[in-house]
């Protein structure tokens, strides 16, 4: 015990030291490429329904993004190390128990499925990383309720992101919040500063405890993207070195936004 409450500390130190603040400019240039995010989002609204297949998606949204100016950064993505795979796709389409990372291959979209789509790209020197979860026709009721639970957990989340509070503040809410319904938060993956580079330092959390992580200052840039499970929170990498599951199989939805932090309160930059 001793030694995890020495670790967690020694994790809050290094954070307070190496996140990267933005400036009022800098935040407009990002907001500019965040909105190319949630337009590109707004096409893929009008393209899911069952029949459809992801890698059409795929290249549907690399063509708008292109057009508009835009770079994708996912495709050919090695993450680290760099002898990782790239990933092989511009969006991430992960599909009912995929939590994150699926590919936009040539699976085809079936009815009450559901698919998280997310996008990362280059704007004018600035990133923009937002992620949503569609349901795929009529899905069950259940399904239906835990689609709005799991979204409504990044909004407590983006509430809780106020100047001065913890960073842990937040992912505690997450946590709490999904908890209360009867799902479960994966804790492998989360959040992350976004600015010129697509990760920039900054780990988020989307689970407790509150006390621990950063204080909130103004300028600061990042992702609060959580993944919820209907059932268990343990999760899985898949042998392809990408895809991660539910390791019980359940549903997995995740939401993002790129939220700034400022005296006013946190600022979504990723929407129209």
């Amino acid at each position: 015990m001793r030694k995890s409450k020495f670790l967690q500390r020694k994790r809050q130190e290094r954070q307070e030291e190496s996140f990267i603040l933005k400036t009022a400019d800098e935040i407009l240039l990002m907001r500019e490429a965040n909105r190319l995010v949630a337009q590109a989002f707004a096409r893929i609204g009008e393209m899911i329904k069952p029949g459809v297949v992801l890698r059409h998606v795929d290249e549907m949204v690399e063509a708008y993004i292109r057009e508009q100016g835009g770079l994708p950064l996912y495709k050919g993505y090695r993450g680290s190390p760099p002898s990782h795979p790239p990933f092989p796709g511009v969006i991430c389409a992960s599909v009912n128990s995929e939590i994150c990372h699926g590919f936009p291959d040539g699976r085809i979209l079936r009815e009450g499925d559901i698919v998280g789509i997310d996008i990362g790209l280059r704007y004018h020197d600035f990133c923009g990383d937002s992620c949503v979860t569609y349901a795929v026709g009529e899905v069950k009721p259940a399904v239906r309720d835990f689609l709005r639970v799991a979204e409504e957990c990044l909004y407590v989340g983006i509430q809780a992101a106020k100047v001065n509070s913890r960073l842990g503040e937040l992912g505690a809410a997450i946590q709490a919040h999904a908890e209360k319904h009867g799902y479960s938060v994966v804790q492998e993956y989360g959040g992350h500063g976004i600015g010129r580079a697509l990760h920039e330092p900054l780990s988020v959390p989307h689970h407790g405890p509150a006390r621990y992580g950063p204080r909130l200052q103004p300028g600061m840039v990042f992702t609060i993207e959580p993944m919820v499970n209907m059932g268990k929170a343990k999760a899985e990498l898949m042998p392809d070195g990408w895809t991660v599951k539910t390791v019980d199989g359940s549903l997995s939805a995740q939401y993002e936004h790129t939220i700034a932090i400022t005296e006013n309160g946190p600022l979504i930059l990723s929407v129209v």
